[in-house]
């Protein structure tokens, strides 16, 4: 009796959560019920008229913004829009101007939802979507989480926190509301840890989520102390990484540290989830995306064969993201014409950072830092952070102008606030960044031993 109490008590609060967050996204203006109702008819498209829907949608899409969005037909003036091969590839550099020069028509920064990318690739920008696709994206995050029935009670999140107070007391606003309680990953010291197995022996935690780097230290730790994290917290069921790759080695060393189910999410800001596994397979989004491998040249990879991911976000009116390059290499593979797989990822993956206290902290605690400096005009085209000495930091930057005091002080605030006190920082304007032979741009190196 008292299992299917707990069932119908976890199921309850789920409902009351489900209502909660839809009736947030209708109060803000996202058309969450529209969205759903949209994802529902996607859904029922039979498999042999998949592609088709594919098809017609990216036609839309792109003849939308060719119309709409004179950043976009500049960018695409030669093109064949029958030929989707003739589209341009677009990077983050082609979208680093000033946000407002790249929406559509109809659309401003006053009536579409604003978000920035992380920067983890070193090209940081800030970009828009439409409520409604906005608020699918959401429907399609609620739906495919609905997979995994866990993800229903109190979540342990492993996430950085902006420490600036408006935007510190939002996060901990929608924690509360949404059942979360948020680790301080800005400290992966011996005691910062005991305090976290401390928590989850007070707290009955379903699920954990977070950084692959932070939950694989905690993992280390919990195995050199020879502890099993579901026997401190028997409530625990499941853990989801996202936002780096995780190896098999590290998801077994998470495996025998939690003692729980283990799943990979792959997600972007710019649009939401691209992948989530389930059943053993990473199920790959192609409801509100086309997601296409090409090589080095831009044609498509066989089957099966890894190469550069190209999204293109199907609904997104207000901002184009077209044979967008997110980054990553990557293959796909087929399960039907309607369920494609991601096969194998290729994606990045941070350094821990060490100081001179003795504390570490996640390579991408550089995230908040990098959006003290980030503005729409974009004047700051690309970051890269290196640690030369334990206590010593240099911001290569690349800029039409010399980074200002007022941004520099900024940096060195944000290092002092994120990381610690006493850390110090000099900064060097660069006419391009150094990247890797793959073309990627690390945004933090460090170059002390371990």
């Amino acid at each position: 009796m008292r299992l299917k109490n707990n069932y119908f008590t976890k199921t309850y609060d789920h409902i009351i959560l489900l209502k909660l967050f839809d009736l947030s996204m209708r109060f803000n203006g996202f058309p969450i019920k529209k969205a759903q109702h949209l994802l529902k008819s996607i859904q029922s498209i039979p498999e042999a008229e998949y592609s088709t829907y594919l098809s017609d949608q990216k036609k839309t899409i792109l003849t939308h913004h060719l119309n709409n969005t004179p950043f976009y037909k500049l960018l695409a003036k030669n093109i064949d829009s029958s030929d989707w091969s003739s589209v341009p590839i677009m990077t983050k550099r082609d979208l680093q101007q000033p946000l407002k020069n790249r929406l559509s028509r109809s659309y401003s920064l006053n009536n579409v939802y604003i978000n920035k990318t992380s920067g983890s690739s070193g090209d940081p920008f800030t970009f828009a979507k439409d409520k409604f696709c906005h608020a699918l994206t959401w429907a399609i995050f609620e739906e495919w989480y609905g997979w995994h029935t866990v993800f229903n009670g109190k979540q342990g999140r492993f996430y950085g926190i902006p420490l600036d107070k408006k935007s510190y007391y939002k996060e901990r606003v929608k924690d509360l509301a949404l059942n979360r309680y948020r680790f301080n990953v800005f400290d992966l010291t011996e005691g910062a840890f005991d305090n976290w197995i401390k928590k989850f022996n007070n707290k009955r935690f379903i699920y954990i989520t977070g950084y692959t780097s932070v939950l694989v230290a905690f993992a280390q730790h919990l195995l050199s102390k020879q502890i099993v994290l579901s026997k401190v917290c028997p409530t625990l069921q499941a853990c989801l990484t996202t936002s780096e790759m995780c190896s098999e080695t590290e998801r077994e060393q998470m495996r025998k540290a939690f003692n729980i189910a283990i799943i990979n999410e792959y997600g972007a800001a710019e649009f939401g989830l691209i992948a989530l596994e389930n059943d053993n397979h990473w199920n790959l989004n192609n409801v509100n995306l086309y997601i296409e491998v090409l090589d080095d040249k831009g044609n498509p990879v066989p089957e099966g064969q890894s190469g550069r991911i190209i999204i293109t976000d199907l609904y997104n009116k207000a901002h184009p993201f077209i044979r967008y390059e997110i980054g990553d290499v990557g293959s796909i593979k087929k399960n039907n014409q309607k369920k494609l797989l991601l096969d194998h990822l290729v994606g990045r993956k941070e350094d821990y950072i060490k100081l001179p206290s003795g504390k570490l902290s996640p390579g991408l605690s550089f995230y908040y830092v990098t959006k003290s400096i980030m503005d729409s005009n974009c004047s700051i085209k690309e970051i890269k952070i290196k640690q030369h000495a334990i206590d010593i930091f240099e911001v290569e930057y690349v800029s039409k102008v010399e980074m200002n005091n007022t941004q520099k002080k900024k940096v060195k605030t944000a290092l002092n606030k994120y990381l610690e006190k006493g850390v110090r920082v000099y900064f060097s304007k660069k006419p391009q960044l150094e990247r890797t032979t793959k073309g990627k741009l690390k945004q933090f190196t460090s170059y002390i031993k371990s």
